[in-house]
């Protein structure tokens, strides 16, 4: 570990708070669908959006119109991104001519854009087009992340309102946020990205002669728009297969740094806006103070692991740290601080492979996305899954004092927890399920390219990536097979809405009760004891749940190590 790599880990740390209030507020005028600078420019975009739509954005909904709408518009999109990709063939912007993709591929393809998940069992630079790379997968990109955002919203609303039976208009919530702040974001960041060298062209390669005189076909495209939002949307769906680590899409150390700010900042500004709505940002101080103290410790482990390197090498005379599927360009700190970054939030970018980490450097962005991926997570995702653990956390401390639960004004009683639990608990039965599956039916086994321990983190890796819509790899199992399609599809879409839906009733129920004053025996939710607190229920719930699948992979392949043996 070195001097220089801990400073950008604290630099990295303090641009992202300096980030938090300047989003949060942004965010909280879309959240009270107020006016912002942009309005006189876009207003009119959006007040057409609503006629042509037959919308009133004004018309309320209550929490289960509002869920049955977004589960609507989302089937909507998984079919129209299903057609698109097994039209591929015969669709304009295909100057390659590749092949249409298979039923299952592209089933799972609409899935995993569709559920914010991105996962990629395909390589992008050989099987999809211009076309499907800007209307199948681009769109969802922005219009994913604007439902986790407007879900966010809406269970803000169930905590800020009283004795209501509203918790929002999705249609408004979802255009308000692509429109004002998505889309203005990214042609910035698109443009950034451009300067810095990522290609931006509907031209589909260029041929070149390397140092050796081979002839090489480069292949291009829209790369710049689509990594703009796969960031700032916590997408992860890269453009290239090497994602990240690719030098069109990640070309130098600052935008591998502005990367990681783009992937962090609506997440953190969503802390913000949350303690505004609540009428007490030190909420969303509180709730952001218990993030990154989790996150610095995640990344502080995984720096160190990938900084001391193999003892096998050690042993015989080969000193330094674990640069084995790293970029030079980038080196072991930065390495590790993304892959902390993109699985504490729930963007499956890579710039390096995480099969190639130490076992202990892998099983943090394994851990990451199991806690449910709330460690800022993605936009909109991080905050109300954090929110879930922090009704558990009041419910806990309840327990303790002898009263009844409160947070932030609302009493917390047994609806409210068992809706809580119910959609925490999807996560761990859906990843534990379908990992114990593969791991003793011949088509399971078949995927992993390692054997033992290795092999099973490959597996548990996978399925956490699906159900916990990150869509990072191992980069080590052979995925794109009807099996891994068809049940990596399934565990996508469970992980996406059998969390959200729960969410959705959470704020309704909310929303109809009365605001409670606060008095002297109320349990503070803003101070030390209660990030404490926060911080205990996080790594017990997801510590305990996933223990004994991280003993048979990970903690298993790193003891194996220490003693010779490597897989």
């Amino acid at each position: 570990m070195t001097f220089q790599g801990w400073t950008l880990i604290a630099v990295f740390i303090a641009l992202v708070i300096a980030l938090a209030k300047p989003m949060g507020l942004w965010l909280f005028a879309l959240y009270e669908g107020r006016a912002t600078p942009l309005h006189r420019l876009l207003g009119p975009v959006e007040r057409g959006f609503y006629r042509l739509a037959g919308i009133d954005p004004a018309a309320e909904q209550g929490w289960r119109r509002y869920a049955l709408h977004m589960l609507l518009f989302q089937l909507v999109l998984l079919l129209f991104t299903y057609a698109v990709l097994r039209l591929q063939a015969v669709l304009p912007m295909n100057p390659r001519a590749l092949a249409a993709i298979g039923p299952d591929g592209a089933m799972n393809t609409a899935i995993s854009f569709v559920t914010n998940t991105n996962w990629q069992w395909y390589s992008g630079e050989v099987a999809m087009s211009n076309l499907s790379q800007m209307l199948g997968l681009t769109i969802h990109n922005f219009l994913s992340a604007a439902t986790g955002i407007a879900v966010a919203f809406a269970l803000f609303r169930g905590f800020a309102r009283q004795e209501a039976a509203t918790v929002g208009n999705f249609w408004a919530d979802c255009t308000r946020v692509t429109l004002y702040l998505l889309l203005p974001a990214c042609i910035l960041y698109a443009l950034f990205l451009i300067a810095s060298g990522a290609p931006q062209t509907l031209a589909s390669s260029i041929d070149a002669t390397t140092l050796e005189g081979v002839r090489q076909t480069i292949v291009l495209g829209p790369v710049a728009s689509q990594e703009a939002i796969k960031m700032l949307g916590t997408n992860g769906g890269g453009f290239f297969n090497a994602n990240s680590a690719h030098p069109f899409e990640n070309p130098s150390a600052l935008t591998n740094l502005v990367q990681m700010l783009s992937i962090f900042a609506i997440g953190a500004g969503l802390t913000w806006c949350f303690g505004k709505a609540v009428g007490n940002t030190r909420q969303g101080w509180a709730i952001l103070a218990a993030m990154l103290l989790i996150f610095v410790a995640g990344v502080g482990v995984v720096y160190w692991q990938e900084a001391a390197g193999n003892p096998i090498h050690h042993a015989l005379g080969i000193a330094g740290g674990n640069m084995e599927g790293k970029e030079v360009r980038f080196g072991i700190a930065a390495s590790a601080l993304f892959s902390a970054v993109t699985t504490a939030a729930s963007c499956g970018a890579v710039n390096a492979m995480h099969d190639s980490f130490t076992a202990l450097g892998g099983m943090i962005p394994l851990f990451n996305i199991q806690l449910g991926e709330i460690v800022v997570g993605g936009v909109g995702a991080g905050i109300y899954g954090f929110l879930l653990f922090a009704l558990l956390a009041v419910f806990v401390a309840g327990l303790m004092v002898g009263r009844t639960p409160e947070y932030v004004g609302k009493k917390i009683e047994a609806r409210e927890v068992k809706l809580a639990v119910l959609s925490i608990a999807v996560l761990p039965l859906c990843i534990l399920a379908l990992s114990s599956l593969s791991a003793v039916l011949p088509a399971g086994l078949a995927g992993p390219l390692n054997k033992g321990p290795h092999g099973f983190s490959e597996i548990l890796y996978a399925f956490s990536s699906g159900a916990g819509n990150n869509g990072s790899a191992f980069a080590g199992l052979s995925a794109g097979t009807p099996f891994y399609n068809g049940l990596l599809s399934v565990a996508m879409w469970i992980g996406r809405f059998f969390m959200i839906v729960p969410v959705l009733a959470i704020a309704g129920s909310l929303a109809a009760k009365k605001q409670v004053t606060e008095s002297a025996g109320s349990f503070p939710t803003t101070g030390p004891l209660w990030v404490g607190l926060l911080i205990g229920i996080v790594l017990i719930v997801g510590g305990l749940t996933f223990l004994p699948g991280l003993a048979l992979g990970p903690i298993a392949d790193h003891l194996a190590m220490a003693s010779g043996p490597l897989f």
